[in-house]
């Protein structure tokens, strides 16, 4: 598929080639929803602890008479049945993730690239530099109507780009190994540069 290569100022800088095995599938959300859970999940830091019976800080001593009182036979305080008592079966420290293999996590980013062009979302442009200065990256970004946009780049982000995208509400950019499922679904539009398409191409091809 052929898509129209820009500028930042918005000009046409000619146009690329996209591969069909990338930007051309047909999305399936079951296995977008199967990456996005396992990158949530292992995103979960998993710390949650609740106090068991043997935690609780009280007194060992028996707290009333074994018989003769007319209530129950309790032994202890830090039953579950008292408050501030022990938790039953609380949460514990574990893990929340689970595996998934590399080449399903491949084609997971295949189908999200492919949803992206699919709904008119994605955009390429001929690269990612900046001088550094926030306000006028701002104006580019207001003129082309980006509101909620993710930017990926090469192997590695121009740092004069980067520094200027880092106080603009909205927009990000990742190099081409950080391109995962779950951030370029979370964005509006996915701007990819012209190195960005050529370091996925590489990875996922």
């Amino acid at each position: 598929m052929k898509l129209d290569v820009i500028n930042l100022d918005g000009g046409k800088a000619g146009d690329i080639e996209l591969s069909e095995e990338l930007f051309g599938l047909e999305p399936r959300a079951d296995i977008l929803h199967r990456v996005v859970r396992w990158q949530r999940n292992n995103a979960q830091a998993g710390t949650h602890k609740v106090k068991t019976k043997s935690e609780v800080s009280y007194s060992t001593k028996k707290i009333y008479r074994q018989k003769g009182t007319g209530g129950a036979r309790h032994g202890s305080k830090k039953s579950p049945t008292f408050r501030h008592g022990g938790v039953y079966k609380g949460p514990t420290p574990r893990s929340h993730g689970h595996e998934l293999t590399k080449k399903f996590r491949k084609l997971g980013l295949r189908h999200a690239l492919s949803a992206k062009a699919k709904a008119g979302e994605l955009i390429v442009i001929e690269s990612a530099a900046s001088e550094g200065k926030t306000a006028a990256l701002a104006k580019q970004v207001a003129n082309l109507g980006w509101k909620r946009a993710l930017i990926i780049d090469g192997a590695a982000v121009n740092e004069g780009f980067a520094r200027a995208a880092k106080n603009i509400e909205g927009l990000d950019i990742l190099p081409s190994m950080g391109a995962n499922v779950y951030d370029i679904l979370k964005r509006d539009t996915l701007v990819l540069t012209k190195a960005g398409v050529e370091a996925l191409e590489a990875r996922l091809k």
